[in-house]
């Protein structure tokens, strides 16, 4: 009997799997984070042109994440690579100028109301919580809108840093318990 429960287990249940789209201004800190929580060296990081994939596994689900650059010239296209997507991360970096926030904000509003989008979770990283110059999120909050813009959507704002991997791995497994929802919802449906 010991042997068999010891043998016989069978393997571990799959893990499910979440495609999310990942968007932000160009410094924003998309490719550190990410590269972080992949485990790898964020030293070497360059500013991403086009769009970069990573698997980043967590103990309860596998994210494929497709993180498209923030520079002016590609945010055009962003909306050529929602189709797919179950969840959405929108990083800002909470210390950036005036004009950067304004930007920032105006592509998420128009992210929160994509078609493709409005339906899904979403994760806003209020990133560089490190630097003098950032904001709460409670600025950040009532800057972006989000409470009227947001209501009825499920989102989740945290602040982060790269200092603070215990923090970032917390905001993601808030955003993998309400993608858990969503599956569950559709179940029922």
């Amino acid at each position: 009997q010991c042997f068999r429960a010891l043998c016989c287990k069978g393997p571990p249940p799959a893990r499910p799997e979440y495609d999310l789209v990942c968007i932000g201004l160009t410094g924003s800190g998309k490719t550190s984070l990410l590269s972080k929580l992949c485990s790898e060296s964020p030293d070497n990081v360059v500013s991403t042109t086009g769009f970069s994939i990573k698997a980043v596994p967590f103990q309860n689900a596998i994210l494929n994440i497709k993180e498209l650059g923030g520079a002016d010239n590609i945010r055009k296209y962003w909306s050529r690579y929602y189709q797919g997507s179950q969840g959405v991360i929108f990083v800002l970096d909470s210390a950036s100028s005036e004009d950067d926030l304004e930007t920032a904000r105006n592509e998420l509003h128009s992210a929160l109301q994509h078609p493709q989008l409005c339906t899904l979770p979403f994760l806003i990283l209020a990133n560089h919580q490190d630097k003098p110059a950032a904001r709460s999120v409670q600025e950040v909050k009532k800057y972006f809108e989000l409470e009227p813009l947001a209501r009825g959507k499920r989102w989740i704002l945290q602040p982060c840093s790269l200092d603070d991997m215990e923090a970032l791995k917390d905001s993601f497994s808030q955003l993998i318990n309400l993608l858990e929802e969503k599956d569950h919802e559709a179940v029922r449906m």
